[in-house]
């Protein structure tokens, strides 16, 4: 089993590129055990990168983070994120106290702007810094913020303190690769991928399943093996179950060929305009 890549973070952190991700774990109470199961085999198989939100079965996924990382807190980066009706100077403190006390922590590793809203960018990252002074949080970021919205968030008063960017990207989602993933590189700061297999909708072309077949693998590992390539890149596919999570960390094993490469460019082709950022 290769050792996990890694990504640094703009203070010089090295985080891993591949991570676990909990969106729509924590809405059924049937399916904790399992959930819980899956991400403590994570940890475990190295993938110490959680991602979360409030949004998440309404803080559900947090305490289902809460309860997979329990006695093993110190080896994680627990990523949350704040809604945007939230994004205020009282609302972020509040959020953030709310996502603690749910995650059973004394700090998050790194708290997101989950969308843009009403509130000002400047007044979000205002609220965010006083939580790094005060130690709530160690970092903060962004997600779904298209490059005119970086821009104007580089601007304002710490702006630059932005650690990430949490966009959709997948090979079938590169518009990113025009303007904003080359602006957030060449300020050294990671973008964070999520649906990196766009929910399971890209798993049946026949490029990724011919690719799959030669290197004895199953087309979402490809998929996550051509993210993983990219640099200054992390990704945080959801697995529910243990061989998910199993497969999810072995597509570090698969080196993809210059061939794979060209037939993924020619399947998936880059974009040739700027694209609206697209979400999920």
């Amino acid at each position: 089993m290769n050792p996990l890549p890694q990504v640094m973070l703009p203070r010089g952190e090295r985080v891993p590129a591949l991570g676990l991700g909990t969106w729509h774990m924590g809405e059924r109470a049937g399916a904790r055990k399992d959930e819980v199961a899956a991400l403590k085999l994570g940890i475990e198989l190295g993938m110490t990168l959680i991602d979360t939100a409030e949004m998440y079965g309404e803080g559900g996924a947090e305490q289902v983070v809460a309860e997979a990382s329990a006695g093993q807190r110190d080896k994680l980066l627990i990523v949350s994120k704040v809604y945007p009706h939230n994004a205020s100077r009282k609302g972020v403190p509040a959020a953030c106290e709310r996502s603690l006390k749910r995650l059973n922590t004394d700090r998050i590793d790194l708290y997101l702007l989950h969308w843009r809203g009403s509130y000002p960018l400047a007044e979000t990252v205002e609220a965010f810094e006083k939580l790094c002074d005060a130690g709530k949080i160690l970092h903060w970021g962004v997600s779904n913020l298209d490059e005119d919205d970086m821009a104007e968030l580089f601007a304002a008063p710490n702006g630059d303190a932005c650690a990430s960017n949490q966009v959709l990207y997948n090979l079938s989602r590169r518009g990113i690769e025009w303007a904003l993933l080359p602006m957030c590189r060449a300020r050294g700061m990671p973008v964070m991928a999520y649906s990196p297999i766009e929910q399971g909708r890209i798993l049946r072309d026949r490029t990724l399943t011919d690719i799959a077949k030669r290197h004895n693998a199953s087309a979402a590992q490809v998929a996550l093996a051509w993210l993983l390539a990219q640099p200054q890149v992390m990704v945080i596919p959801k697995a529910s179950n243990l061989q998910h999570v199993r497969e999810n960390r072995a597509s570090v094993d698969i080196k993809l060929t210059p061939e794979d490469h060209a037939a993924l460019e020619r399947a998936f082709p880059p974009p040739k305009r700027k694209e609206p950022l697209a979400m999920l």
